[in-house]
């Protein structure tokens, strides 16, 4: 399993997932703006290129943030958090990712991409499963910008959350390296809110909520945001953002959390499943073949 993680990690790096490349051709299509179309081409013959050198599709790799669900009788459920970070160094070391693990005291590089709390982990328990699902995000440092939680008057209401996404995407320009995806989760506490948005990045271009009131929110942000005009990479156009998604939790009577947390275009997401007989990817396929 080890192996096949570090396989998954490595190939997520390398091999942009295909809904983005999708959204990215599609915006590239539609886009009359001349420099934008050109810095549009340019990302997509970065992808190309990654892919047939199989080199990382961008210099920064990211920090390693893992979503797992795994069943409740999951036989290596106590193991998982070992087997990923060995995963992790094993990663590194073939692919071979950047290292961006750093002391925030010492400002030391662990040179392995792991260190405290880091990979992160986030967990969600499957009752009466026996299997394990494993999500690998490589979050980039850049993209990082506009990322924040804040906590609003209630009264604001969701219009009032979602100009305080739109606002963030607004001020941060071309730093997070757009078309960016936006990801933005609603609560009553920051810190929940910002999981949910970062939890709203894992799900693929186009696919929307559930709940068709908070569908329809998701299609008003992804509209407003491309409206700001930024456009790839700041030089204008239709396409600052590929995609918007929200998540929500039951928010506290007297506080309306807001998390935004963002992508950029190079929006690095994979998963695998692992059952009694076999381990299988289910976002980068090919590897299946591979194996």
């Amino acid at each position: 399993m080890k192996d096949k993680i570090a396989t998954m990690v490595s190939a997520t790096a390398i091999y942009l997932a295909d809904d983005v490349k999708e959204a990215l051709k599609k915006a590239y299509e539609r886009e009359d703006n001349v420099v934008a179309k050109r810095v549009l081409k340019s990302i997509l013959d970065n992808v190309k290129i990654a892919e047939e050198e199989k080199r990382p599709l961008c210099q920064d790799t990211g920090t390693l943030i893992y979503y797992i669900k795994a069943g409740e009788n999951f036989p290596l459920l106590g193991e998982l958090p070992a087997v990923i970070r060995e995963a992790t160094i094993e990663a590194t070391a073939s692919t071979p990712l950047r290292p961006n693990a750093v002391d925030v005291i010492t400002g030391k590089n662990s040179g392995n991409n792991t260190g405290e709390n880091i990979p992160w982990i986030e967990w969600e328990i499957i009752p009466k499963s026996e299997e394990a699902e494993i999500t690998v995000m490589l979050k980039g440092g850049g993209s990082e910008g506009p990322s924040l939680a804040r906590t609003i008057p209630p009264s604001l209401g969701v219009k009032g959350a979602l100009k305080v996404a739109i606002d963030a995407i607004f001020e941060a320009g071309a730093k997070p390296c757009p078309p960016v995806i936006v990801g933005v989760g609603l609560g009553p506490t920051g810190d929940i809110a910002m999981k949910l948005a970062r939890r709203a990045l894992l799900r693929r271009i186009g696919e929307r909520h559930p709940r068709p009131d908070v569908a329809e929110l998701e299609d008003k942000l992804l509209r407003a945001v491309n409206a700001l005009g930024w456009g790839p990479h700041g030089v204008g156009g239709y396409t600052t953002a590929l995609d918007a998604h929200i998540e929500i939790a039951h928010r506290h009577p007297a506080s309306l959390a807001v998390g935004v947390a963002v992508n950029c275009w190079a929006s690095r997401v994979s998963t695998l499943r692992v059952t009694k007989h076999e381990v299988k990817f289910l976002t980068h396929r090919f590897l299946n073949s591979e194996a």
